[in-house]
């Protein structure tokens, strides 16, 4: 395998908690009811879309035509959005912040939100440390469809094979592999090291 030279992070569940539960379990307190909105009115399918680069405003309005009489939930998602984005992994950000000390090129490849991803940059100033980041809201392209990674390995002249990419997510992380990156499935900062240093990164 060839030298590692730049290091790609994905952001949420690898650096930043996000669980739409959290406001959620206060709004419907109900666990079946909850489960069962989540699955027909506010789907991961629905939030997907704004993630590829619908607005709010059109995503809310769409569901308000099919779900009126939830207009208050669904305008809820965005409105309580900070509260789904809770905490950091403060492990994996301070391995993040060894791996940019240790003088490696790091960038970030993100599925989120334009607007979310904003304001996610001003709760969480970390986001703003590495090199650049590529949001799928803003390029209209999302993973793991093999053109957004192609699009940060040319925004970021990357050499895909000295790239290894980092994400909890395995499809991501298959993605990844087929534009020609290194990766590895997140589990832990503990296990991200480990793996990391089996690549040759000394961290």
């Amino acid at each position: 395998m060839a030298e590692i030279k730049h290091i790609v992070f994905d952001i949420g569940k690898v650096l930043i908690h996000y669980d739409p539960n959290i406001p959620y379990a206060r709004l419907i307190p109900d666990d079946e009811e909850r489960r069962l909105f989540f699955e027909t009115v506010c789907t991961n399918d629905w939030n997907l879309e704004q993630d590829r680069g619908r607005s709010w405003e059109d995503a809310e309005a769409l569901l308000i035509a099919e779900h009126p009489s939830q207009e208050g939930m669904i305008r809820a998602f965005r409105k309580h959005w900070h509260e789904m984005v809770s905490y950091s992994y403060d492990d994996s950000v301070a391995l993040m912040r060894r791996i940019i000390a240790a003088g490696y090129d790091v960038t970030m490849l993100t599925n989120f939100n334009s607007d979310t991803f904003a304001q996610a940059r001003t709760i969480f100033p970390f986001l703003n440390e590495t090199r650049g980041v590529t949001v799928s809201g803003d390029v209209f392209l999302i993973k793991p469809d093999k053109a957004i990674y192609n699009r940060h390995t040319a925004d970021f002249e990357l050499d895909p094979a000295s790239t290894v990419f980092i994400d909890d997510s395995l499809k991501n992380v298959e993605g990844a592999k087929a534009a020609g990156w290194q990766a590895i499935h997140f589990t832990s900062a503990e296990q991200l090291e480990r793996e990391l240093r089996t690549l040759g990164v000394q961290v």
